[in-house]
């Protein structure tokens, strides 16, 4: 029997990818809370970075499924792997076109749109930088909307349906957390009608919801 570990923090976007995944799979699993701020960032720390040298989250430990416990960093490759361990419910298309079109809607949210608006980013921008809110905000935005412009360009082969036709899966577990930072960051969203769409069928559902920031036990 599976047991699944997650470090996790309350508001990382990529955190919030995998608890959709685990959710949307019916999987059972223990959160571990790694404060991104508090004390300069737990994620820092000799004992966490023992368990993941990157430094980041999040982290899955599996202790069950295979026999040897797993530790895998990185969001996507947790959502792949949870896809290929436990394949029922699926979160990609079985045919290998569509699966390649919503891994690369996916990848460019999660590899081009939010390294780009991450937690460390903007704080170096701050810090090492010197600039201003106002700039900051600015280059949020500009980052935002230019990911976001392609993204509903490229929700059209959905023609208004979910990546799995009435259901979602791994591309949707990836935009939903890039709504929820454009919109707390004051991004106007009414260009994207494809997104908000999309986005609107998600969060009425359980595995979403239960995902979402502000109920997470670390949420602070």
């Amino acid at each position: 029997m599976a047991e699944l570990t997650l470090y996790s923090y309350w508001r990382s976007s990529a955190a919030y990818r995998v608890r959709i995944a685990l959710n949307l799979k019916g999987l059972a699993y223990r959160q571990v809370p790694v404060h991104l701020v508090r004390d300069g960032g737990e994620q820092l720390a000799p004992a966490y970075q023992q368990l993941n040298p990157q430094g980041l989250l999040p982290l899955l430990v599996d202790s069950g499924s295979g026999g040897d416990e797993v530790k895998i960093a990185q969001s996507l490759a947790i959502i792949e792997y949870l896809d290929e361990v436990f394949p029922v419910p699926a979160l990609l298309p079985a045919d290998p076109a569509q699966r390649a079109q919503v891994r690369a809607l996916a990848m460019h949210i999660a590899c081009e749109v939010h390294p780009l608006n991450n937690l460390r980013v903007l704080n170096y921008l701050s810090s090492e930088l010197g600039i201003t809110d106002d700039a900051k905000s600015e280059w949020y935005q500009h980052w935002v909307h230019t990911g976001l412009k392609a993204v509903e360009q490229g929700l059209a082969v959905f023609a208004g349906k979910l990546s799995l036709g009435q259901r979602p899966g791994y591309l949707e577990a990836c935009l939903i957390p890039q709504v929820y930072n454009a919109r707390r960051f004051n991004c106007d969203l009414n260009a994207y009608p494809r997104i908000l769409a999309m986005t609107a069928r998600c969060e009425a559902l359980e595995a979403f919801s239960k995902a979402a920031p502000e109920v997470q036990p670390d949420a602070t």
